[in-house]
């Protein structure tokens, strides 16, 4: 009787233990190039148990994951997701039960269109504890990049972040406040809706305005379109642009090389890449 009461003190101790260790961290991949990954990330990377990871995370960032680790592919993109929010906020709670630290790798920052917080809702009901990593977000890497500034003295002093599309699928409110400042706008998860985003932007008044449409920005399948916002759409299915893209709106988009160098004779030559 004695050797089974130690025996079940153990397993419960076991259980305690456990139940201790669960983690879920947020993970911030950033846009795309595997060397725009924090420090801090790679340091939790390694001590992670699990990784769940997304589709737009550069999969180069998994060699940084110990011997061992359970490894899984989550991820989702418009119009085709490997599982529905609902289920990887299962997978977390059951992956932190059965292993412990589950690392969540998010593309660029966890709390940028991520929909970190309902993870986190998910992991904190469950009595799983939680900590954020940022990471850098595609909507300030992808046209620094490309020598976009968002705000330049003298051109503007603001920019925005929206996605294009909301929830239910119906193109964000914010896009038409957005088109009658001066900021420049970043508009993420929009060109299955680009012509009627650009037709809100010219009904602005904003048709002259310069636009550019960077697709898998940071990795080596970069490609950048530059136009106008009443041309942009053209090109951009001319060249057949597709998610993930990132579309930047504003007279900042002047400033890139590419229009710099019809402007003036450079006394550096720039190395345009990738710009059709």
């Amino acid at each position: 009787m004695l050797k089974k009461y130690i025996f079940v003190q153990i397993i419960l101790n076991i259980l305690k233990n456990n139940m201790n260790k669960m983690k879920l961290s947020l993970i911030g991949a950033g846009p795309g190039d595997p060397e725009l990954i924090t420090l801090k990330a790679i340091r939790i990377l390694k001590d992670a148990n699990a990784i769940l990871y997304d589709a737009l995370v550069n999969e180069a960032i998994l060699q940084y994951a110990s011997p061992g680790t359970v490894i899984k592919f989550v991820g989702k993109r418009y119009g085709c997701h490997a599982l529905s929010q609902e289920a990887i906020n299962e997978h977390i709670v059951e992956y932190a039960r059965k292993f412990g630290h589950v690392v969540r790798l998010k593309g660029g920052d966890p709390f940028v269109f991520g929909r970190a917080q309902e993870e986190i809702d998910a992991a904190l009901s469950a009595g799983i504890e939680v900590e954020v990593v940022p990471g850098i977000s595609s909507a300030i890497a992808v046209p620094a990049n490309q020598k976009i500034p968002l705000t330049c003295r003298g051109i503007n002093e603001s920019f925005w972040v929206t996605t294009g599309t909301t929830k239910s699928g119906e193109i964000s409110k914010d896009i038409q406040l957005a088109a009658q400042s001066e900021a420049t706008v970043v508009i993420l998860m929009a060109m299955s809706k680009l012509e009627t985003i650009m037709q809100i932007f010219s009904d602005a008044g904003k048709s002259k305005t310069p636009v550019a449409i960077i697709q898998e920005g940071t990795t080596d399948n970069e490609k950048i379109v530059i136009g106008t916002v009443s041309n942009v759409s053209a090109k951009a299915r001319m060249n057949g642009l597709k998610n993930p893209a990132i579309i930047v709106v504003g007279e900042v988009v002047n400033l890139h090389p590419s229009i710099m160098m019809k402007k003036v004779k450079p006394a550096i030559s720039y190395q345009l890449r990738n710009v059709v």
